[in-house]
């Protein structure tokens, strides 16, 4: 509950940012000029994201055959969770790795790489798998890209202000320009402050899809043991994805290149075992 209402107030704040940043630079017109051009942006990008993540990722159609332990696994959290079965891929990669993705429960793909189902044991797989799950039952592809958009938007707009200040700016509302801390704003903070919201946004469903898919599989400490493994995997062994779709996964799989952890992806490690290991407790 707590993770879903911060979700609602991030997004509310990244509407009202850009509100204010449309109306500072440019009025309505700059604002709705703006959203716009962010909204198509982000369409193509969330229409085909499923096709393009896999197709960048390397993924291909697993076997039902060979990896039929990865099939029975899937199918049977997708019963308990009354999803539609997504399509399951595998990558050819040895760190252990897996994320989801589509636009919906209807058009949705599981993928994990080939050193998870080494590494892992079968209740550590379904908790993973189970992650994945509650990220699809919580259509988090359109949150992401509703968050983008609006981020998106924001970027847009700190991209005219900074042309518009090198050919001697305009005015908003008013006949009197945009005052000069307000052109800082728009060239510096603003960004920045989205960037910031947009990460926490994405912070805040792991930790949703955490507590969902532990409870989907029913044994919190699974997911937490396989995250251990997988931290623990991710910090010997690189996986070469672009930092675009790094984002997706559910261990950052570019940890050693990662930035601070104030703009990270993902959750600490540590805090999302904490939270499993209490639910645990109280299951």
């Amino acid at each position: 509950m707590w993770n879903n209402f911060k979700t609602v107030v991030l997004l509310t704040a990244l509407t009202l940012l850009l509100v204010v940043a449309g109306r500072a630079l440019g009025g309505e017109q700059g604002m709705i000029i703006a959203l716009a051009l962010a909204v198509l942006m982000n369409f193509g990008g969330y229409w085909f994201s499923d096709k393009i993540v896999l197709a960048m990722s390397g993924a291909r159609p697993a076997d039902p055959v060979r990896q039929a332990r990865l099939f029975r696994i899937v199918e049977r959290l997708t019963q308990r969770a009354n999803l539609p079965m997504p399509k399951v891929y595998i990558i050819p990669a040895d760190q252990p790795n897996a994320f989801a993705t589509g636009r919906s429960p209807h058009h949705a793909a599981v993928a994990v790489t080939e050193g998870l189902l080494m590494l892992l044991e079968e209740d550590e797989i379904e908790g993973v798998l189970g992650h994945e799950l509650a990220h699809i039952q919580n259509r988090d592809m359109l949150i992401a890209t509703i968050a983008a958009t609006l981020a998106g938007a924001i970027m847009v707009l700190a991209n005219m202000a900074r042309w518009a200040a090198l050919f001697g700016g305009f005015g908003g509302d008013d006949d009197e320009g945009v005052h000069p801390l307000v052109w800082l704003l728009l060239l510096i903070v603003a960004p920045l402050a989205a960037l910031l919201i947009q990460l926490s946004i994405s912070r805040s469903r792991e930790y949703l899809a955490d507590e969902k898919g532990a409870r989907l599989c029913g044994r919190p400490f699974s997911l937490a043991n396989a995250l251990r493994k997988l931290e623990m995997a991710a910090q010997r062994m690189p996986l070469p994805v672009s930092p675009a779709t790094a984002h997706l996964y559910i261990v950052n799989p570019l940890r050693g290149e990662s930035l601070a952890a104030l703009f990270s992806t993902h959750p600490p490690i540590a805090e999302r075992i904490r939270r499993l290991e209490a639910l645990a407790l109280n299951l």
